[in-house]
């Protein structure tokens, strides 16, 4: 999958955030990278060579970062309105 499309995934997916590079997922949505994890209420930084995944658990700020080149597919998850 080419970066450009993979960049207007993740695009769709998130939205600015305020004063900074990073993007927020939408409310609800979700999404798993190389049916990996599955992140919910995560920021994505789409940076030139990588994107980096933050999210916290149990009073924890992890960072989990993967190469363009490396992601193959991308899922995202909402829900389905009535």
């Amino acid at each position: 999958m080419q970066k450009t499309t993979l960049e207007k995934v993740f695009e769709y997916a998130s939205m600015p955030l305020h004063g900074t590079l990073s993007r927020k997922l939408r409310k609800q949505l979700k999404i798993q990278i190389n049916e990996g994890a599955i992140y919910e209420s995560a920021v994505l930084f789409l940076g030139e060579e990588f994107v980096r995944i933050t999210q916290e658990k149990d009073g924890e700020s992890i960072n989990t970062y993967y190469s363009w080149e490396d992601i193959g597919s991308v899922r995202t998850f909402s829900p389905i309105e009535k």
